[in-house]
């Protein structure tokens, strides 16, 4: 949105300078494309499998389309050896080694998106073979701009309708057969041009970024709040203008210089770590209403370098808790409604969270840099409180992850997909009841236990636990399931299944497992217990949420 120079004098109002919230690109580094193909007759192509929701399914009916329609070309379709998310560098070197051309998919999530696209620039410009990468059509907009940031504009992709999980082979072999949905030409024609000679020109370059403007220019108060809005800087919710006053006051309570470098942050995986500083960070505390007090529990978040806006299809957020004497210190909330908006530190510290991913990671845009198929209530704060340490029977989170009762920190989880919700325990059948709560939990969200002090006290009670570590155990030993069923979850076949194939302990014992033997449906590690509430009732939680880091906020005064 342009400002025009007479905006102030037409609406009478004074001018306002602002603060840009936007965080510094990455550089780019341009790439070249592999020299391409003359024919694709007599040659071998690989067709190689990122192994996410049924991706080999359509291969194959590439590859039957292939043996059908070019018979002297020899196709061999290979599965990446692990979890898509990581470099093959053994495959790499094998597909140089034993074919002409690569076709790599499927694209058809947030993250498997952009990896399959890197791994297919990483191809043509670090192993000279022409690629092209496959993926459905709701994701052309997050394989652009990938490539961008990879710096290869140009580097060759199709698509398919989405979705691919679940069709049969006839409706795939439709899609293959089929036009690309985004650009409307013939799907195979357009991959085996993508690897010859007739590869279309185009005239996109490598996108080069200017480093991002410190101030914006000079306008009234409502257009800056049309701006921002309308530059998608905002949860949609009225902000507070970042002024160079507010800015000023809030950096007033940190230690740390405005240009000192708190992070780096990206959507997802693969799209490039845009950097921030102390002064970005106090921008986005402003806006999200945060007092300045406030301000070295936005930095210790921000240092983490997690994102609260990742793009994640399955929808996802963010969750803080809040350990030590900050607490009390700027007044934050741990008793009645502290998961609610009732207190202003939590409510704002937590959307400053969100605020500041989104801005200082280069945006958060649904359809491009944020791919959540429903969206997450909990994004708007992140879920953000402090731990009930006075009442809780158990030593707090924060010492439990290696710290001093006496030190000040923030504790990130990543999840919210799922919450199972009880009230206190049962006499008889509470151990029965627990154990349905965890298995109604996400496999790849484990379980984080919401305990009002009440119900603390009552596992201590009913089941000994007299610290967590006896909790997580019993909480570990309950959530099992048959194997046949568990490895049956799409999640799980998704992101674990992978690692246990390559022997990745403890889920290739699991994987050995007879169809009707019970397994852990979470590791014991990965769980965790946090008190909080102001025992008005002994109501609970569980919440998929997993845990991700703590870092110190006595770092940021």
């Amino acid at each position: 949105m342009t400002i025009a120079a007479s905006d102030n004098v037409r609406t009478g109002q004074p001018h306002m300078i602002a603060h840009n919230p936007v965080g510094y690109p990455p550089i780019v580094t341009k790439k070249s494309l592999a020299p391409r193909l003359p024919t694709l007759q007599e040659k071998t192509i690989f067709l190689i499998d990122s192994r996410f929701d049924d991706s080999t399914r359509l291969l194959e009916q590439i590859e039957i389309w292939l043996n059908e329609n070019l018979p002297s070309v020899q196709t061999h379709l290979v599965p990446m050896s692990g979890y898509y998310g990581r470099d093959d560098p053994e495959l790499w070197a094998r597909a140089r080694a034993e074919a002409d051309a690569v076709i790599f998919g499927v694209g058809h999530c947030s993250t498997c998106a952009p990896a399959v696209a890197k791994h297919a620039v990483t191809l043509e410009s670090d192993y000279g073979l022409p690629t092209v990468s496959v993926h459905t059509d709701k994701f052309a907009a997050v394989v652009r701009s990938t490539v961008r940031m990879a710096g290869l504009d140009r580097a060759p992709r199709a698509f398919v309708p989405q979705p691919v999980m679940g069709r049969s082979a006839e409706q795939l072999r439709a899609y293959v057969e089929g036009d690309d949905p985004v650009t409307g030409l013939p799907f195979m024609r357009e991959v085996i041009d993508a690897l010859t000679v007739g590869i279309a020109a185009t005239n996109e370059e490598a996108v080069q970024f200017a480093r991002t403007a410190r101030l914006l220019d000079a306008a009234s108060e409502e257009t800056l709040h049309k701006l921002f809005l309308n530059n998608n800087w905002t949860d949609k919710l009225p902000i507070i203008l970042p002024t160079e006053e507010r800015v000023a006051a809030m950096l007033a309570h940190t230690s740390r210089k405005p240009d000192d470098i708190v992070g780096r942050m990206q959507p997802t995986a693969n799209r490039g770590l845009w950097e921030y500083t102390v002064e970005k960070v106090a921008v986005n505390a402003v806006m999200a209403g945060c007092l300045p007090e406030y301000f070295p529990v936005v930095l210790a978040i921000a240092s983490s370098g997690l994102s609260a806006r990742s793009s994640t299809s399955s929808s996802g957020a963010a969750m803080v808790v809040v350990n030590g004497p900050i607490r009390q210190q700027i007044n934050m909330n741990s008793g009645i409604g502290a998961l609610g908006p009732y207190n202003h530190a939590n409510a704002t510290i937590g959307r400053a969270y969100g605020l500041l991913s989104q801005n200082l990671q280069g945006g958060s845009v649904p359809g491009e840099t944020y791919m959540g198929s429903l969206g997450n209530g909990y994004s708007y704060n992140s879920l953000t409180f402090a731990e009930n340490e006075e009442r809780s029977p158990w030593e707090p989170l924060h010492v439990q992850k290696g710290y001093d009762r006496e030190d000040s920190t923030v504790s990130i989880f990543y999840g919210g997909r799922t919450t199972t919700f009880s009230l206190g325990l049962r006499e008889t059948y509470w151990r029965e009841h627990v154990q349905d709560m965890l298995r109604a939990t996400d496999v790849v969200g484990p379980p984080t236990l919401l305990l009002d002090p009440i119900t603390a006290r009552q596992f201590i009670d009913r089941g000994g636990f007299d610290t967590k570590e006896k909790l997580i155990r019993f909480a570990y030993e309950s959530a099992q399931m048959p194997a046949g069923r568990y490895w049956d979850l799409q999640l799980v076949q998704n992101y674990i299944y992978p690692n246990a194939t390559l022997g990745v302990e403890p889920a290739a014992t699991k994987l050995k497992a007879a169809p009707d033997e019970l397994v852990p449906m979470f590791n014991e590690q990965d769980i965790n217990v946090v008190v909080v509430g102001g025992e008005s009732n002994g109501y609970w939680q569980i919440m998929g949420a997993g845990y991700r880091t703590t870092m110190s906020v006595d770092d940021w005064r």
